[in-house]
């Protein structure tokens, strides 16, 4: 999946999101989640302008937005469905069902399927750590994930 935003639009969007954000203290986790949620991903053209409206190096912007797993630089698929790589979650089988789930997809994790239907990331505690192992499809958790329940939501995404 592909998608084409012009340059120029994307200065312009994250100039005014920077301008609406700017007053937060340490606004630069707010800026980049809300330029996430405009484009679905973080543009690299944005972070240059987020840097200069900040009065931030381009690398300061590079390297926060490259620390924290939860921006991407690129578009997600229709769906993403995250799994808990946390050791509370491994302790209970996250392993075996990552593995199951990257079999079922036919992807790693930080992959969109071809036909751009999931994004398949990893996330590193979703909170329910005496449930796991735990997944996020869509912003909606689920608790114990076991093959059927992942098989489940595979599917699901997969419409």
């Amino acid at each position: 999946m592909t998608i084409h935003i012009a340059e120029g639009d994307i200065a312009a969007r994250t100039r005014t999101i920077v301008a609406d954000l700017r007053f937060l203290e340490g606004p630069l986790l707010s800026i980049l989640h809300q330029v996430q949620q405009e484009f679905g991903y973080v543009p690299q053209q944005a972070l240059p302008v987020i840097a200069e409206e900040l009065n931030l190096s381009r690398a300061e912007v590079h390297g926060v937005m490259t620390f924290y797993h939860d921006y991407r630089d690129h578009p997600a698929g229709r769906h993403v469905l995250k799994l808990c790589r946390a050791e509370a979650c491994q302790s209970m089988g996250g392993d075996a069902l990552a593995e199951r789930v990257k079999a079922l997809l036919g992807i790693d994790f930080h992959q969109t399927t071809l036909d751009g239907s999931v994004t398949l990331e990893a996330v590193y505690c979703l909170g329910l750590c005496a449930c796991g192992p735990s997944a996020m499809l869509d912003g909606e958790v689920y608790a114990r994930v076991d093959d059927q329940l992942a098989t489940e939501l595979v599917a699901e995404a997969r419409r």
